[in-house]
């Protein structure tokens, strides 16, 4: 064993410069983030040489001359001055670590001037060494890295090819751009403009630029506040019947900082469950803010992680919010604090106190006129967390913090041309041909209703068939029969293994018991999770109408008429579109008409 001797400081930044610069897009994600905490308003970056060489120029307020050499060395930072302000981040970074980092396994130049001065400070650093010069220059920052890795060969050749690398930068400079549609971002390769956003704050016009037209007409807004917490969420959601094939789209940020978090895409997931097909994904940017004293980011060196004081809190407000927006929900402008954002723990809502000699009691909320706080009871909370269960948004947030939309002025009747293959009702709209699954427009309308409805009517069976059941599945339905019976059904067993139904929903009474069973095990397969949400879809799916289903005019009227009052008219609770507009251009275009 070799004699214990210190480091050399170079060979120090390189090590730690592991923990921090994996890849050249971590480059860009730290001198990026600096621009943007300097109050940058336009940032533009260049990628050359296999993205080994970097550019990032901003308008930023520059770096004063005096502190341009402490900037590089470790642990040097403007943006936190004592311990108590690491449990308050108002900024990207502050750790201190990317310049040293950077400066240890490239070459980097960098050209700064503040207002202050009319003169700018050129720095030159190689090998953790540092030179200083005057230069002239604009007020701002430009940071130019070369030959990247130049001294760590390994890390080098465990680098992937160019294009891997840049479409990484990409992402991030997306995401960047996305979180923060106020600033200007310009990304080049070779010289060639790979993006540009225009930084003018409107962040659906962001979306457009960095990806398409298409995407930005399939959003709905999103924006929920809640004055007691210091919370809002803002940013837009796709509509569930234009879906992506991965999770490469959940754009989330929390105080305008990209994170993975496990929370915020189970408040995605379960806010869109019964809406969208298994295996597919919407398209989501949504930004989180919250009192920086209510997260930690000081988890992990990339900051990607985090950790709330209060995860329930989060997960609740995240997921209504989306469910609100696309109900249509706005939210009012009075001033209305959230009561289940603040209130609420469903790990252990009896943690709240009540005093019965401060509070006015209304129902279930209290309001404590001493503290000018509001509380939700035991009750009211379990209500919420089963409203969550079941992918519907609470009747508090409902009622306290929004307003349902207008009711749309329509015409009395749809102009219905007919129905394709007896399958498909077409109906002829301003902006184009509509086409209509009948089935699954009518089992949207049936789901929700059934949903809505405290009881749901039963019919007496006279005569049922026995219907033979295994011993694992005997056991489900015994443990489970007050599910079934919430939703219609009364259920008696003659044996272990036989049984007969005695009652059935009234709207599917003419359905084959056998089938409506035979649907409903084959849906839980082993896995009784969510066992009411597979009974409501099996009955909503038993009681539509079917494909193939000849209808008339009037039939077909109704079936439309209700599906438009539908909180949710996208898909069906198994996630299948229900509608595809056919535009009026399009369909001129292929004809080569001019309208």
């Amino acid at each position: 064993m070799a004699r214990i001797k210190q480091l050399s400081k170079n060979l120090i930044n390189q090590i730690a410069a592991g923990e921090v610069i994996e890849r050249p897009s971590s480059v860009v994600k730290e001198l990026a983030e600096n621009s943007i905490d300097a109050g940058a308003k336009k940032i533009s970056i260049e990628i050359t040489n296999e993205c080994r060489n970097i550019r990032i120029a901003d308008n930023g307020c520059g770096i004063h001359p005096d502190d341009i050499l402490l900037a590089f060395t470790k642990h040097a930072t403007s943006k936190i001055q004592n311990d108590e302000d690491l449990y308050s981040i108002h900024t990207l970074g502050f750790r201190g670590e990317a310049l040293a980092s950077i400066i240890s396994i490239s070459k980097l130049t960098c050209t700064t001037r503040t207002a202050d001065f009319e003169t700018g400070t050129k720095v030159k650093c190689e090998n953790s060494e540092v030179s200083q010069t005057e230069t002239g220059c604009a007020v701002g920052t430009i940071m130019e890295i070369k030959d990247l890795f130049y001294n760590i060969p390994a890390r080098l050749k465990f680098l992937k090819n160019a294009s891997t690398e840049f479409s990484y930068i990409q992402e991030l400079v997306q995401s960047l751009a996305l979180a923060h549609p106020e600033v200007s971002f310009e990304l080049k390769r070779d010289g060639k403009q790979i993006l540009k956003t225009d930084g003018l704050g409107d962040l659906k016009r962001t979306i457009k630029d960095l990806f398409n037209g298409e995407v930005a007409q399939n959003l709905k807004e999103v924006l929920k506040t809640d004055k007691l917490s210091g919370m809002k969420v803002s940013g837009f959601v796709s509509t569930p019947d234009f879906t992506r094939s991965s999770k490469k789209n959940y754009f989330m940020f929390i105080n305008g900082r990209a994170v993975k978090c496990p929370i915020f895409q189970k408040s995605i997931d379960t806010a869109y469950k019964n809406l969208i097909a298994s295996g597919k994904f919407p398209f989501i940017v949504l930004n989180l803010e919250i009192p920086p004293t209510d997260v930690d980011v000081n988890v992990h060196p990339t900051k990607k992680e985090v950790r709330y004081k209060n995860t329930n809190m989060i997960f609740n407000f995240v997921c209504t919010a989306i469910q609100g927006g696309l109900a249509n929900y706005t939210e009012k402008t009075s001033q209305t604090k959230n009561l289940a954002a603040e209130s609420i723990n469903f790990e252990n809502s009896s943690v709240i106190n009540f005093n019965q000699a401060k509070l006015e009691r209304n129902d279930d909320v209290y309001f404590d006129k001493q503290n000018d706080n509001m509380y939700i009871s035991d009750k009211m909370a379990e209500e919420i967390s089963r409203d969550l269960t079941f992918n519907r948004t609470p009747e508090v947030t409902q009622s306290k913090l929004i307003s349902p939309p207008p009711q749309a002025i329509t015409e009395p009747e749809e102009n219905i041309i007919g129905q394709y293959k007896n399958t498909y009702i077409l109906i002829e709209r301003e902006e184009g041909l509509e086409i209509v699954d009948q089935h699954i427009a009518e089992e949207r309308y049936i789901y929700e209703k059934l949903k809505s409805e405290k009881n749901i009517v039963s019919q007496l069976l006279f005569v049922s068939d026995v219907l033979t059941v295994t011993a694992e599945e005997t056991e489900i339905l015994k443990e489970n029969i007050d599910k079934f019976e919430k939703f219609g059904y009364e259920i008696e067993f003659l044996k272990n293994n036989e049984l007969i139904f005695r009652k059935l929903p009234q709207l599917i009474a003419k359905v084959n018991p056998k089938e409506i069973l035979s649907d409903i095990l084959e849906n839980i397969d082993g896995n009784i999770d969510g066992l009411e949400e597979k009974i409501l879809i099996t009955t909503s799916c038993k009681a539509s109408v079917k494909a193939g289903q000849k209808l008339s005019l009037w039939q077909m009227q109704e079936i439309i008429k209700r599906w438009r009052t539908t909180e949710m008219p996208y898909t069906c609770p198994h996630g299948r579109p229900i509608s595809k507009i056919l535009p009026h251009k399009q369909i001129a275009s292929f004809f080569q008409r001019q309208s």
